[in-house]
């Protein structure tokens, strides 16, 4: 990509557009805590980051130093398996976007119902898909603007759930563990659905590689911020969670949204409508951050050769690649008549996907690229390289193992749709370059 145009974003502003990305805020969570046990979900918060999103992070770290390019995780694989396998990581990527992309938008007109209830029908579909629009343009303008959006709109968020940490400390009166998990509870929720939930919230570190052109000086730059980004994002997590738990003791009550109703009663009716507005805040800033990640995909796919030549065009004057990001816009639009949340199992199965070609990617350029420049490299040897690559292998299959019936039935179609149209853009466009 030719980034002469770009105005580039220093690692201030990349921090909070990676955060935003990755965590953003506690919201999500929320139902673990009932399908899981709040035991164990304080456990998944504190154990999951060190098979999931730390040793992603890593190999992130690495390959975006040796190979700071426009696609990233996608043209990794590419290098390390080839043609095939690098199109079903950026396939799958981006067609995952598509699940949960335009729920963001319908999400955030959830929130702003509480206090517009006339806002349904043919009214929440028009602000939802109007957000959608206003983040584009946003993404058009580039990637500085998305990251000084990023960092207003995470400042908004921390102010209460700061607010909701201290004030929950200091009414501590039940144990947050306990129980450990939900008594006779069906252990697929807790290790199938609960799990999901946890791989989904610490999904993405890898995300952000498909914009490094656009980042300052990336091989320094994209490591930093994964250090600061993945300790705070655990904390966000985290720490709300079990303050809230302590506070109130009621973790039988807790559903989506409940950070909402635990801020009211631990901090009074001020907390609860800060709580509110922060969640809604989250979701604009989700999906701000998931246009960036996603859009730069289907850009780096069509100037290998494996989507229409279009998806390439740059803005004259941003550098950006508009005609992607409104292409992408238009589908997170049309799709935005539902949350879409009944597909997450579904869409974890295409990001482990995705995931575990990226840490096999880290293997296999070791071995086939071994004279590669890496400015940052995995610890601790060849050690290191097995722990960045089987344990999220491990979880991942583990996962899979414990999915609910309807991922089980759809996850495997989702994947097997990545080969179909690999074979279908073969026979209709040329043949990608090497």
């Amino acid at each position: 990509m030719t980034t002469t145009a770009v105005r580039k974003a220093g690692l201030f502003y990349f921090v909070f557009v990676m955060y935003s990305y990755t965590t953003a805020g506690p919201f999500g969570l929320e139902d673990q805590v009932t399908t899981s046990g709040p035991g164990m979900t304080l456990l998944y918060h504190l154990i999951l980051p060190f098979f999931w999103c730390i040793p992603i992070s890593l190999v992130t770290a690495e390959l975006t130093t040796a190979m700071p390019v426009q696609g990233g995780f996608y043209r990794w694989v590419r290098a390390g398996f080839g043609d095939f396998w690098g199109f079903l990581a950026g396939w799958w990527n981006w067609t995952a976007s598509f699940l949960l992309g335009s729920a963001y938008g319908v999400l955030f007109t959830d929130y702003l119902a509480i206090y517009f209830p006339q806002i349904t029908g043919w009214k929440h579909y028009l602000v939802a898909v109007t957000m959608i629009a206003v983040i584009a343009w946003v993404n058009v303008l580039g990637i500085q603007m998305v990251g000084k959006l990023a960092t207003v709109l995470e400042i908004f968020v921390f102010l209460p759930v700061l607010a909701l940490i201290v004030l929950g400390l200091a009414q501590w009166r039940h144990n947050p563990f306990a129980p450990l998990v939900p008594p006779h509870g069906p252990v697929s929720q807790v290790f199938g659905v609960g799990l999901a939930l946890g791989l989904w919230l610490y999904s993405g570190y890898e995300q952000l590689s498909t914009v490094a052109e656009e980042v300052e000086n990336p091989q320094r730059n994209y490591p930093r911020a994964l250090a600061w980004v993945v300790p705070l994002s655990i904390a966000t997590y985290f720490l709300p969670t079990m303050v809230s738990l302590a506070a109130l003791g009621n973790w039988q009550d807790w559903h989506t949204g409940y950070f909402t109703i635990a801020a009211q009663k631990i901090g009074g009716p001020w907390l609860g409508v800060a709580m509110v507005l922060a969640a809604m805040v989250t979701n604009l800033s989700i999906l701000n951050s998931t246009v960036l990640a996603s859009t730069r995909m289907p850009f780096a796919m069509a100037q290998d050769g494996y989507l229409p030549a279009s998806l390439t065009r740059l803005h004259p004057r941003y550098g950006t690649p508009w005609f992607s990001i409104i292409a992408s816009a238009v589908i997170y639009a049309l799709l935005a008549r539902q949350t879409l949340t009944q597909l997450l199992t579904v869409y974890i199965w295409l990001r482990m996907a995705t995931s575990v070609l990226t840490v096999l990617a880290a293997w296999r350029l070791r071995r086939s690229r071994p004279e590669m420049a890496r400015p940052y490299r995995i610890p601790w040897g060849r050690a290191g390289l097995l722990y960045v690559v089987g344990a999220p292998i491990a979880i991942s299959a583990w996962a899979m193992l414990w999915s609910d019936k309807f991922a089980l039935h759809w996850g495997p179609v989702a994947l097997a749709l990545g080969p179909l149209a690999y074979v279908v853009v073969r026979r209709s466009m040329p043949s990608p370059p090497h």
